[in-house]
């Protein structure tokens, strides 16, 4: 009798318009914005190779020294590769900037970045709509339409009482109308999913290994348990309002606070959520930090018997020393040819005396700037993160914002995917200034000067980033996905006791 049930169920929703409906819709918008979104990725991952290749170039051709490398406009750069997997989730990967300075002088955090793609407005409203967005607003839809009339049509047909005549619990009356249903909007996403990997695989820029279809199993998961709780939602209005229209009524008030409405208010008040003082402390102690560190490097400059009487030549280090230090080089040191940089004669005997003080300077500086982290840190954790994390903890009072939040986690396009690559860069930060210690580089003529050889490059230890083990992301994903499925539970319990308690 069960089966029975299910097959009645599934005859009754794939022989319906809505069926047809949901089909066509969902494949028409899946496979064209799946054909913008694939554009749109390799044009960015175009523009992250060229960044790659001309920050390389202008490193070894407009660099000479280290101290130009580090503070110079032409210095060394990291770029961020985009996400192939954004085209589910674009999450944060296009909003924040995917461009770092690294440099002794700071820790680089996300929002030091800059963007260095190109921009087309009307590109980026087209590739403003993800596949999870379509599915975030249309399953849901579809859902509640599947089930506005589950119990509430049975009722008016007078369908429901027939079928209560037979020896059948009304628990697998619930459970078959379940199933039947969710099988059938189970086609339409299924169908939409395999032509829109179809289309990725086509791509010749788009590469795809085993752990990011495990992460695309993850994002299908999450899909049809946030399908299944609309569905359920709806269902529970159908019981309770016994009459269609009613329901209907209600499921597209519903759909829209969910989704629509209390997303976006979140949203927009953490997004306008006044700042504290605690930026302007920050800046102040900082300010602090470094005019110590001027202090401290003026005391040594008066201390040193050559450079203290040198003309004119104490004065500029000591100036430079908030803005720039290299100019020191720069202006009093070298003297700049379109091919070579070479230090004036008669400044020749003042090189040891400099390379003294950078000795001095070059590990100071590095020693404040970790200083200044010990700030900075805690500064953008009250700043940016915790509001974050505020919206973050209640959008979780919407399904849609559950939704989102696990398939950005799954995708790596969520904030703990970006700070992935930032903290890998600050790494690298690290691992250069451990090189600059072992090799002596602040103490070195190359530091200041390419007079009588240039730096080779090649011999820095070289970035590298891997995205985070498909095991974290399903970490991160984890907690979301079972909110979810509490919520599914919770909500089939309910629809259980009213509709036994209901009389037919």
């Amino acid at each position: 009798m069960f089966l029975t049930l299910i097959r009645r169920e599934l005859l009754d929703n794939l022989m319906t318009f809505r069926f047809a409906a949901a089909v066509v819709i969902m494949l028409l918008l899946v496979v064209a914005n799946t054909v913008v979104l694939i554009k749109d990725y390799e044009q960015r991952l175009a523009d992250y190779n060229t960044a790659v290749k001309t920050h390389r170039q202008e490193l070894q051709q407009e660099s000479n020294t280290y101290s130009y490398a580090m503070l110079g406009p032409w210095g060394m750069h990291v770029d961020r590769p985009p996400n192939p997997l954004s085209i589910f989730n674009t999450g944060l990967d296009k909003r924040l900037g995917n461009e770092i300075r690294v440099s002794h002088t700071f820790t680089p955090t996300i929002w030091d970045a800059d963007k260095s793609e190109a921009e087309n407005p009307l590109f980026n409203i087209l590739t403003s709509i993800d596949i999870v967005l379509i599915f975030q607003g249309i399953l849901s839809l579809l859902a509640l339409i599947f089930a506005y009339d589950a119990i509430a049509g049975e009722y008016e047909h007078g369908t429901l009482r027939l079928v209560l005549s037979h020896p059948v619990g009304r628990g697998y009356i619930l459970f078959a109308k379940y199933i039947g249903a969710m099988v059938c909007l189970f086609v339409p996403l299924l169908v939409s999913l395999l032509l829109m990997l179809i289309l990725l695989t086509t791509s010749a820029m788009i590469s795809l290994n085993t752990d990011d279809f495990l992460r695309i199993g993850g994002i299908v998961l999450m899909s049809l348990v946030y399908l299944s709780l609309f569905y359920l939602i709806g269902m529970l209005i159908s019981a309770i309002t016994r009459r269609t229209s009613t329901a209907l009524i209600l499921s597209m008030f519903v759909w829209g606070f969910l989704v629509l409405v209390y997303p976006n208010l979140i949203l927009t008040a953490v997004d306008t959520a006044p700042r504290t003082d605690t930026e302007s402390a920050a800046y102040h102690q900082v300010k602090q930090i470094w005019e110590e560190l001027e202090r401290e490097c003026g005391q040594f400059l008066r201390n040193d018997p050559v450079l203290s009487s040198a003309e004119g030549l104490g004065d500029y280090i000591y100036g430079a020393i908030s803005d720039e230090p290299s100019r020191l080089v720069f202006h009093h040191l070298r003297r700049a040819s379109s091919d070579l940089e070479t230090i004036d004669a008669k400044f020749e005997p003042y090189v040891p005396h400099v390379q003294n003080y950078f000795r001095f300077f070059g590990p100071l500086t590095v020693n404040t700037a970790e200083r200044t982290w010990l700030i900075r840190k805690p500064a953008f954790e009250t700043i940016y993160i915790q509001p974050a994390n505020r919206g973050r903890m209640l959008l979780k009072f919407s399904p849609a914002g559950l939704y989102d939040a696990a398939t950005e986690a799954w995708a790596g396009t969520d904030l703990n995917g970006i700070q992935d690559f930032f903290t890998a860069t600050q790494n690298y930060r690290q691992a250069i200034i451990n090189y600059f210690h072992d090799e002596k580089i602040f103490a070195s003529r190359q530091w200041f000067s390419s007079d009588q050889s240039a730096v080779d490059w090649d011999t820095l230890p070289q970035f590298s980033f891997q995205r985070s083990d498909i095991g974290i992301n399903a970490k991160r994903a984890v907690p979301d996905l079972f909110l979810l499925l509490t919520m599914n539970v919770l909500l089939f319990i309910a629809i259980f006791l009213v509709f036994v308690k209901s009389e037919v």
